[in-house]
């Protein structure tokens, strides 16, 4: 025959009691309080110290975009007015590079036979001491060298 019952039945209430015995003193329950609470404000206090890291770090970078920025337009403007002084050199091409544009594609155009490897071998550094920074262009350098001296019949 079933009991019925809205409340704990003993086996519960033997539960609930052991429960009860089992419960951790008074002074842990109040350290964990505490270590609890420590750690919260542990935590809260990292966290106002990430932000304010994090703006130190986007200002320092916005900084840093600027100075980088203005010393690109330096850079720019130093070389755009060296790159003038130097084509307006009367002999920039006896130091080694083509005056300018604009006298290759003049000297382009008054074309007389056999003067196109004069041109070629004046755009190509055959200086192999010159360039150790640079690829390897010894075989395209010989290659050049040996047509110039004997150009392809057509």
């Amino acid at each position: 025959v079933l009991q019925e019952s809205n409340g704990p039945t003993d086996a519960y209430a033997a539960i609930a009691k052991a429960d009860r015995l089992t419960q951790e003193p008074e002074s842990i329950r109040k350290w964990r309080e505490e270590q609890k609470k420590r750690l919260e404000e542990l935590d809260a206090a990292s966290k106002v110290t990430e932000q304010e890291w994090r703006e130190k770090a986007k200002k320092d970078l916005e900084e840093w975009n600027l100075r980088q920025n203005e010393q690109v337009e330096k850079n720019r403007a130093n070389n755009r007015i060296a790159d003038k002084a130097f084509y307006q050199q009367p002999d920039a091409d006896v130091i080694g590079y083509v005056a300018s544009e604009e006298a290759f594609l003049k000297e382009s155009k008054e074309e007389t036979p056999g003067s196109e490897w004069e041109k070629v071998a004046q755009l190509c550094d055959f200086n192999p001491k010159s360039s150790k920074q640079s690829k390897d262009v010894s075989r395209m350098r010989s290659v050049l060298i040996s047509l110039k001296q004997m150009p392809l019949s057509r």
